[in-house]
């Protein structure tokens, strides 16, 4: 397990749910990019297969946890973007 990539984890993560939030709140998504978070997500489900297949521990969980996020804001990302 490594401190450096629980960091970079927590600090992506970290601006996850203040997206999520003022897609939420404002229903507006202008200025995101989809093609962006859907390469962001294939890059968190790399790391959890990288973490699956050859280095099982704990930071899987915020891969999991990130991916969860990104997908939610995609999700927000289509809904809003018809409006």
């Amino acid at each position: 397990m490594s401190l450096f990539e629980i960091g970079m984890l927590i600090c992506f993560g970290a601006a996850w749910p203040f997206s999520i939030y003022k897609s939420f709140r404002t229903k507006n998504v202008r200025g995101k990019s989809l093609t962006f978070m859907i390469i962001v997500l294939f890059g968190y489900i790399a790391g959890t297969f990288h973490k699956l297949l050859y280095n099982f521990d704990p930071v899987i969980y915020l891969y999991i946890f990130n991916a969860a996020m990104v997908a939610g804001d995609i999700f927000l990302s289509i809904r809003y973007k018809r409006n």
